[in-house]
């Protein structure tokens, strides 16, 4: 909670509490992927030669690694795990279902709310006043569906999907001073705030093949969904980075 004694010794919430978070958060988007693509770079070079078509492709894959999802909109970058598991029908498509949990912090500001939680606030909030609530977040995200593969690399294999499924998110405000305090109270009485909503977009990657059984997945999803619709006025637009090892395992289905 940060409260100004006087107009011009403080500026408004909006210009202090949010340029911030997003630079810090615009700098992690940066450097992590480009750490990331320089791993697969040396990954490939190193590696044996790629071209040639696969003639071993297994029934199933499970995936777990690290992730990070990244909601500028809202400052909010959380770190977390990541977990998949698919079924290949075909070498060029496979089913899967994808499972992540992650956690972070973020700074909420007036700016964000609803247009009438806006106008109620400044009838409540005294002259001068700047409010901004830190708040954890605890994130699941749930999915299922298709994803399409391309085989023509004998150690790289290249994939896109559809990124639908249902996102959870466990806000808990921890509000600085009493007027905070009492207005987090009136907005998440129980301490907390829960929420369920849809989300879709599109994702893709790639498995850098080591042998018949064992990869490393790189992959990215960009998603949009509308959380705590009844408090913030605009939905926001998600990034997810993961990286870790997947296990490839059954017969052989590329015969």
């Amino acid at each position: 909670m940060k409260a100004a004694t006087s107009p011009e010794v403080e500026e408004p919430a909006q210009e202090l509490t949010m340029p911030f978070p997003c630079k810090v958060n615009q700098a992690r988007i940066l450097t992590k992927p480009a750490t990331l693509v320089l791993l697969v770079a040396v990954l490939l070079v190193s590696s044996s030669p790629v071209v040639g078509q696969q003639t071993y492709v297994t029934r199933y894959d499970t995936f777990v690694g690290y992730t990070f999802l990244d909601s500028p909109h809202v400052s909010l970058f959380e770190n977390g795990a990541h977990f998949q598991f698919g079924v290949r029908p075909k070498t060029w498509y496979s089913l899967g279902l994808d499972y992540s949990l992650s956690a972070g912090d973020l700074t909420l500001t007036p700016n964000l709310l609803l247009t009438s939680l806006q106008q109620q606030l400044s009838q409540l909030l005294p002259p001068g006043y700047s409010l901004s609530v830190t708040s954890h977040s605890r994130t699941q995200t749930f999915a299922g569906g298709p994803q399409l593969s391309y085989r023509h690399y004998s150690k790289v294999t290249l994939f896109v999907r559809p990124s639908i499924g249902a996102i959870y998110e466990r806000a808990t405000p921890h509000p600085s001073g009493e007027i905070a305090t009492l207005i987090v109270e009136q907005l998440a009485p129980s301490g907390y705030k829960t929420d369920w909503t849809a989300f879709y977009g599109f994702g893709g990657g790639a498995d850098l093949l080591f042998s018949k059984h064992v990869a490393l997945r790189v992959q990215a999803d960009l998603v949009y969904d509308h959380l705590f619709s009844d408090l913030l006025k605009d939905g926001r637009l998600t990034t997810r980075f993961s990286i870790g090892p997947c296990f490839n395992f059954g017969k052989n289905i590329a015969k």
